[in-house]
């Protein structure tokens, strides 16, 4: 018996090094694992050379929503929907495994990574408590992000209707600069 405990608890601390990697916070790593808030502060400072970032998760769905976020939760929601129907992923593991894809797709495609594995993993507990949903754009037909009691039979999303300060960020500011 004591081996079984022994094995699992490698498992523990293999899984717990491989969301450190992917840049999981101490509180994602202590509603998951089961090992201690001591040992994981020991792990994350070996793993990453530093403290873990201290302060509260995301707590509030409205971040999901603004323009460029909403597209990266869509993108990421989609691959993590995809693994539950036809990968028979369930949990963390498929949430890691989703998270794996986005960060695929968004390198492939040279975009900049807006989604962390923890606001990834929140997203899906929103989802799971009935906070957010996917709704259907009327014009491209894709599906997003929304608030679950919206109204969205009219829905369109942020990339058939851009906002108009779309792309301004400090990031788009900075590359103009550079090529001028």
């Amino acid at each position: 018996m004591r081996n079984k405990s022994v094995v699992s608890e490698a498992r523990e601390i293999q899984f717990a090094v491989e969301l450190i990697h992917l840049g999981a916070r101490l509180q994602l790593l202590e509603a998951e694992t089961n090992l201690s808030r001591e040992r994981l502060l020991r792990l994350y400072k070996e793993v990453k050379g530093e403290s873990p970032p201290k302060g509260m998760l995301p707590f509030s769905t409205d971040w999901f929503l603004a323009w460029q976020p909403n597209i990266h939760a869509s993108l990421f929601m989609a691959f993590f929907n995809f693994l539950l129907k036809n990968g028979k992923q369930r949990g963390l593991n498929a949430v890691v495994k989703a998270y794996r894809l986005y960060l695929e797709h968004i390198q492939l495609h040279g975009l900049e990574q807006v989604l962390s594995l923890t606001r990834a993993w929140t997203l899906v507990r929103f989802f799971d408590a009935n906070m957010l949903r996917m709704a259907r754009c009327r014009e491209c037909g894709g599906h997003f992000v929304a608030h679950a009691l919206d109204l969205t039979g009219d829905y369109v999303c942020g990339l058939c209707h851009v906002p108009a300060r779309a792309g301004k960020t400090r990031r788009a500011a900075q590359e103009n600069v550079m090529t001028v």
